[in-house]
């Protein structure tokens, strides 16, 4: 766990709080409406609930969307909807660093929330610099000076070194929020000292990480076996040399994944007992599903999720592992004929003692659809900052807490 301070080392009651959170939300492009609020709630419930009740004075800072994208929108939807979560007001002032905003800040009293506008209006905030030249920016110079503590609470945004990620560090008292906690404590658990056996299953489509993640756990001799499915199954099949079929091959090909091909090679030559690719494959044959073993292949028809033997084999492991980290699916689970490798495993890793961490919206999404979310031990919401944390990367936002913590500033 890194050596940062928590809610529990600041004193928030008639104290101005500025709280960074991650409100990011899937937005319907046509309406620009919210369609889900999962990452809102997250932090009503948690660090905002609790600086309310606490008596603080909480400015709340989020990003929704890139400039020139579709879901690019102010924020007034997401204070509407915190307001709903809390039951209770919650302001909204359409600026984020002048007089509107200073002003609004100026009049909150004990307990009230204000929600600015989205950070990323700011013209550098998404600039990667450093927490002392975030500092000078207007951004911080103007909000600061009318704050008596920072709060980060954006661990999904951590692995970026925006200004209101890490500029107020350096000039606030700053201290993680309890998302951020909750997080860096789960992934220090399967990290640092994770109970053995130790599993981490890799899946979906996103499968660009999944040779530098397989590398550092293995290295660093955090997991014991690496489980593949999805599309990292698929490419990690394709440097055991199987030609996996013209379909299959074109959309590695086309997703620019061949280039991994060689690195794995390697890095199955180093564990070649400790990592599991799949011994059967479910292909779609004219709308149906078959199932088909690996030797069989190249098969003319498109890949979409594990097959019988490959669960099977992989519950014997899962069931005897003290920790599991799952992200992506086993393959394509929203479609009911190839649904059944993903529920599977996560059914086994359900019905396990061991501590579970599962990331990656799509795994998070499967969850859900199965009706498990009670039976993992712990949901991370980030994307981009959690594959980081598990290559071990160091997050500039944690890094920024840390040397606040040192300051004790």
């Amino acid at each position: 766990m890194p050596k940062i301070l928590t809610l529990d080392d600041i004193k928030v009651k008639d104290k101005v709080v500025i709280l960074r959170v991650d409100f990011n939300s899937p937005i319907d492009p046509k309406t620009q409406k919210i369609l889900e609020d999962t990452r809102i709630r997250a932090h009503a419930e948690t660090t905002i609930k609790e600086l309310a009740e606490k008596g603080a004075k909480t400015v709340i800072l989020a990003h929704q969307g890139r400039k020139g994208d579709p879901d690019f929108i102010p924020l007034r939807q997401h204070a509407e909807i915190l307001a709903r979560i809390l039951k209770r007001p919650v302001q909204y002032v359409d600026d984020l660093h002048g007089e509107k905003a200073k002003n609004a800040i100026k009049n909150l009293k004990t307990g009230e929330i204000l929600v600015l506008e989205n950070v990323r209006t700011f013209p550098t905030e998404t600039k990667d610099a450093t927490p002392e030249e975030h500092a000078k920016t207007d951004l911080i110079k103007n909000l600061a000076p009318l704050a008596d503590f920072f709060v980060n609470d954006a661990f999904a945004a951590a692995h970026r070194a925006h200004a209101s990620i890490i500029g107020f560090t350096t000039v606030l008292p700053s201290t993680a929020g309890r998302i951020m906690e909750k997080e860096l404590k789960s992934l220090s658990k399967v990290l640092e000292n994770p109970q053995k056996p130790c599993v981490f299953i890799l899946g979906g489509a996103k499968a660009d990480d999944s040779l530098e993640i397989s590398k550092y756990v293995l290295d660093k001799k955090i997991a014991n076996y690496v489980l593949t499915g999805g599309v990292v199954g698929q490419i990690f099949l394709v440097a055991r040399k199987l030609d996996l079929g013209k379909p299959n091959m074109e959309f590695l090909k086309k997703n620019e994944l061949m280039n991994l091909v060689p690195g794995i090679e390697e890095l199955m030559h180093k564990y070649k007992d400790n990592i599991k690719t799949p011994q059967d494959v479910a292909i779609d044959m004219n709308g149906k599903r078959k199932e088909i073993p690996v030797k069989e292949l190249p098969a003319d028809h498109s890949i979409f999720d594990i097959g019988t033997e490959t669960i099977n084999n992989y519950a014997k492991i899962i069931r005897k592992a003290k920790s599991i980290v799952i992200s992506g699916p086993m393959g394509k689970y929203e479609d009911e004929k190839f649904k059944h490798g993903t529920k599977s495993v996560l059914e086994e890793i359900a019905h396990t003692q061991a501590f579970s961490l599962a990331g990656g919206g799509h795994t998070i999404a499967a969850i859900e659809l199965f009706n498990l979310t009670d039976k993992i031990s712990y949901i991370s919401t980030a994307g981009g900052a959690l594959t980081e944390f598990l290559m071990g990367k160091k997050l500039p936002g944690v890094i920024a807490l840390e040397e606040a913590a040192k300051r004790k500033i």
